[in-house]
């Protein structure tokens, strides 16, 4: 590989992001330098197991590696990346003695692989052209690139930020997106994030909850009506089809929609028409689809709540959000986006939230995600009478225990004392006993009684208790 090949004008990278895997030290730094000069920045690891570490910590754009690996080996690396961060694309160096696997890998989903001796051309072609089909490199803190398509969507976790290059990929078609999650985690954002990342971005976006409204008024709300078509239809009425054409319609809690609707709405996403209720001819729409459940729809299938071939329909792509208390490094940034918000409207000077506040709001349980956290904030910043919000008016909004999380010493404190309590209990308080049971010396066993301030006489049968 020369250098020339390297710096040449027409491969030049624009610094996108690579993780280059080699256990040959010597061919991971030629690797290193010549994609270096070629305008990448390169984190380099020397395993498979390190690979996997470093995609907790940043977040590559594309990972290539060799195929004979210590441990674990590349095609190994690929399976794992391919099952926790499906649209980053792996490209494999192989020796010719692992071409059948390389060929197996690719027809797998590896992007493709090249034989050592590599030329430099085709590998910076190959990176070139799997980074122009990838997704867009994650930003997890919001900083880099053009993100106003997600600008209301405040995240610095990994989960997310790999959520939303997949979502910003997906944006960029017409196809049918079913978005799951609890409620409350954020799906209708999520949805708006999609409308503004694709070409329907200035074209309407509506919202429906199919549960929220009653199954009479459902059929005309979604298609439309005629006037006269009933008692209350005094004039013609656009549907929300008709409203939301030429951009996207969400379908939210769409696993609630009763089972009538669902055959009229199969039909209107086949036929790409819809009849108002009252009329006698269908009228063409343009709609992007996107549905929302925090229902499993795959039981509601099995239990024949909800049609087959109207879930195949409507999921083409699925994006589940995760639930905040798999994000909790989002919480202390959410809950102060919400606070600079709230306190404009509660007109308000509040600066931040005490240290043991914040501590409560990142290990509470949050089972009503972060639409829970943004109730919580608003009621701590409406009754707040100091700019700084203490702990106790948390613990007043939470109305819930918070999740203990205690230190690695303080964890193995408590599991040592209570193993102690447990073997003297079941001796009867006999300290040879217990010791043979702990696989220690007796002198040993004392000291560990001693430390935790143990006295084995307590747990014999008759003892007295303590201080009598």
């Amino acid at each position: 590989m020369t250098d020339a090949a390297a710096a040449s004008p027409s491969l030049k990278a624009t610094g996108a992001r690579l993780l280059v895997v080699d256990d040959d030290p010597d061919m991971l730094r030629l690797l290193s330098m010549r994609l270096n000069s070629a305008g990448y920045k390169v984190t380099a690891v020397t395993s498979a197991e390190s690979a996997l570490n470093q995609l907790e910590i940043e977040h590559p754009q594309l990972v290539l590696s060799d195929v004979r690996l210590p441990g674990r080996d590349g095609l190994a690396l690929f399976d794992e990346i391919r099952k926790n961060h499906p649209t980053l694309p792996v490209i494999l160096l192989t020796a010719h003695g692992t071409i059948p696997d390389a060929v197996e890998a690719t027809a797998r989903g590896v992007f493709t692989y090249l034989t050592k001796p590599y030329d430099a051309r085709e590998l910076l072609e190959k990176i070139s052209q799997a980074l122009a089909l990838g997704a867009p490199a994650p930003t997890p803190g919001g900083t880099g690139g053009d993100d106003s398509w997600r600008s209301e969507i405040v995240s610095r976790s990994s989960r997310m930020a790999e959520l939303l290059a997949e979502a910003h990929m997906v944006a960029k078609s017409d196809a049918s997106v079913l978005l799951r999650g609890d409620s409350g985690a954020g799906k209708e954002l999520l949805a708006r994030a999609i409308h503004k990342a694709s070409s329907r971005a200035g074209k309407p976006f509506v919202a429906v909850n199919c549960g929220a409204i009653p199954e009479a008024l459902l059929e005309s709300e979604l298609f439309g009506h005629m006037k006269g078509a009933f008692t209350d239809a005094v004039a013609n009425h656009k549907g929300l089809f008709q409203q939301a054409d030429g951009g996207t319609l969400l379908l939210d809690e769409i696993g609630d929609m009763p089972p009538a609707l669902q055959v009229k709405l199969l039909r209107v996403l086949q036929e790409r028409a819809v009849r108002p209720v009252g009329a006698a001819q269908s009228i063409a729409v343009d709609v992007r689809i996107v549905s929302a459940t925090h229902r499993d729809l795959d039981a509601a299938m099995e239990a024949g709540q909800f049609r087959e071939d109207l879930y195949y329909r409507l999921n083409v792509v699925t994006l589940t959000l995760p639930p905040l208390s798999a994000r909790r490094e989002d919480i202390p940034l959410l809950a102060n986006h919400f606070l600079q918000r709230l306190s404009t409207k509660y007109g308000k000077r509040l600066s931040g939230f005490a240290p043991e506040a914040l501590k409560a709001l990142t290990t509470a349980s949050w089972p009503g995600n972060v639409r829970q956290l943004f109730n919580v904030v608003e009621q701590v910043c409406a009754l707040s009478s100091s700019p700084l919000i203490p702990l106790a008016l948390v613990q007043r909004a939470l109305r819930v225990p918070s999740v203990e999380v205690q230190t690695y010493a303080d964890a193995k404190q408590r599991f040592e004392r209570d193993y102690l309590v447990g073997l003297l209990k079941l001796t009867d308080g006999n300290v040879a006993d217990a010791a043979r049971l702990a696989d220690r010396n007796r002198t040993e066993f004392y000291r560990l009684l001693q430390k935790h301030e143990l006295t084995p006489g307590h747990f014999k049968a008759d003892a007295p208790s303590p201080g009598v």
